[in-house]
């Protein structure tokens, strides 16, 4: 039964808020970017590569000033950047092939990657009460996706089946790197995993500029129309980057993935009180479901730790058992071996053991009591 003391822990709040937060973030990168294609400017590696100097900028001057060594292999860092820039550059893509109604199917199709990638190279455990979170969020995305097409979002775009193959595979490598910023997250350092992120994003996103998008970068007419829109994505990104690794070490990838189902709907309830559009109803019982959903996998975590807790007092209780079981042995091969030895100086050594036994298992109960409040 769903028990909301379990829920309602700091952990949970400052996950769930955090969480809100970003999805905010990536729905503003979605207007700005809605903005420069309304503008005919297709140009996505340029949209991140500001991000990625900030980035740079910002934490790799702190790095500097730290003036520690790598806690990770350098090379690390370029694989998870050329996978962070390409993920960026195929979902943006992607839209100029396919319906908005198959782009929002990324966010279904990055949780189970997430998931399964976490639970094979993290070790990441999910209990019941997580995969009921999670199928929650999901069935609410769903939701979603059929709301658009009950709207009339049937527009296949012009090579929907390209389209789709980006999708799938810019949520793939989402995944990858959201579960590589979380093993570097909690075996690192945020701000080393920041400056290198950055400083190999750059490098990288300018090579690909160069290469693809030089052409498309000259043709665009300048103004302050066509520039805020770069700015501000660069802004949001940079935020969206600074934070995403907070909620890792809090909560984990996965909760990562799920709270950013919520940016679709965000977006709705701009259109809706910004630009007065009438959205379906579905609308609302989807963001109401992911919102259940998010709750109930956030609540997962105090259970999970509280069962470790249990679980670990359970090892540490046999393990004693088994030492009162040794001293027992031992106490009978010295009244094998000593028949004039007095009994009475050999009873302390038991209750000793006894006597220590019980002392640790107060302190197990103990200790579960202060975990549980």
């Amino acid at each position: 039964m769903l028990n909301f003391k379990d829920i309602w822990t700091k952990k949970t709040l400052v996950g769930l808020g955090l969480g809100q937060f970003l999805s905010l973030l990536i729905t503003s990168t979605g207007f700005s970017s809605s903005e420069l294609a309304r503008r005919g400017i297709n140009a996505p590696t340029s949209q991140s590569f500001l991000n990625y100097v900030l980035l740079a900028i910002v934490y790799g001057s702190i790095m500097l000033y730290r003036k520690q060594a790598l806690k990770a292999k350098w090379y690390y860092y370029i694989i998870l950047a050329i996978v962070d820039v390409e993920a960026n550059f195929l979902v943006v893509k992607a839209y100029q092939y396919t319906s908005l109604t198959s782009v929002m199917l990324l966010d279904c199709w990055s949780i189970p990657s997430v998931m399964l990638l976490t639970w094979l190279f993290l070790s990441t455990k999910y209990r019941l009460k997580k995969i009921a979170g999670v199928l929650v969020c999901v069935g609410g995305l769903v939701m979603v996706v059929f709301s658009d097409v009950h709207a009339g979002d049937r527009s296949g775009g012009s090579n929907p089946r390209k389209g789709d193959a980006l999708v799938i595979a810019g949520a793939t490598l989402y995944a990858i790197s959201n579960v590589s910023e979380e093993f570097l997250v909690k075996n690192a350092d945020r701000v080393e995993l920041m400056s290198l992120l950055g400083f190999f994003g750059a490098i990288i996103s300018a090579i690909q500029i160069s290469i693809l998008e030089r052409n498309e970068l000259k043709s665009i007419h300048w103004s302050a129309g066509a520039a805020l829109p770069f700015v501000g994505f660069a802004l949001a990104m940079f935020l969206f980057y600074s934070f995403v690794p907070v909620l890792l070490k809090i909560n984990g990838s996965t909760m990562l993935n799920l709270s950013l189902l919520t940016s679709d709907m965000w977006s709705v309830v701009i259109r809706i009180f910004a630009y007065h559009d009438k959205v379906d109803w579905m609308y609302y019982v989807a963001f109401a479901a992911v919102a259940v959903g998010l709750v109930i996998y956030s609540g997962a975590d105090k259970e999970e730790h509280r069962a470790d807790v249990v679980d670990e007092g359970a090892e540490r209780s046999k393990h004693f058992d088994e030492e009162l079981g040794s001293g027992n042995r031992s106490q009978g091969t010295l009244v094998g071996s000593s028949k004039t030895g007095d009994s009475s100086k050999r009873v302390p050594a038991t209750s000793g053991i006894r006597e220590k036994q019980e002392n640790y298992n107060k302190n197990i109960g103990k200790d579960a009591l202060e975990k549980k409040s």
